[in-house]
């Protein structure tokens, strides 16, 4: 009468061979790179003063946005909250773009530096995360 559910245990995707070390290397680029970007905004606002005024934004944003970024950057770093970091970097990098497409800065330094940061994000973390990478499956 009562049938026993058998209840199947996906299997865990082993690490690419060699690829654990590029994606570590790739996911700390991107985090130095954010934590970089957080303390200039938090403690030498000054020093990019003309790219804020360039693109719009009030000097005083430093001060929010810099612990914005150092907290996307921590959420990324931590195993357990890579992901929403990672979703939450791109957000934040998406929005870098846009402003320099705003002010007709199409394939400027920044613009370009952020989107290599974008992909890095997510190739470090496929590269990395077996997890991440079955959800992902670029081959089935």
């Amino acid at each position: 009468m009562f049938e026993t559910i058998k209840l199947h245990r996906v299997p865990e995707t082993t690490t690419l061979h060699g690829a654990l070390w590029p994606g570590r290397i790739m996911s700390a680029i991107v985090v130095i790179a954010l934590m970089a970007d957080s303390t200039i905004q938090l403690f030498v606002p000054a020093q990019i003063a003309g790219m804020l005024q360039e693109t719009g934004f009030a000097m005083e944003l430093t001060r929010i946005v810099g612990p914005i970024i150092l907290f996307c950057a921590i959420l990324y770093a931590i195993p357990a909250t890579t992901v929403l970091g990672a979703i939450l970097v791109t957000g934040f990098l998406g929005g870098a773009i846009c402003a320099h497409v705003r002010i007709g800065e199409l394939g400027s330094p920044p613009e370009i530096i952020s989107l290599l940061l974008g992909a890095m994000t997510w190739g470090g973390l496929y590269l990395r995360d077996p997890r991440f990478r079955a959800l992902l499956s670029l081959t089935r």
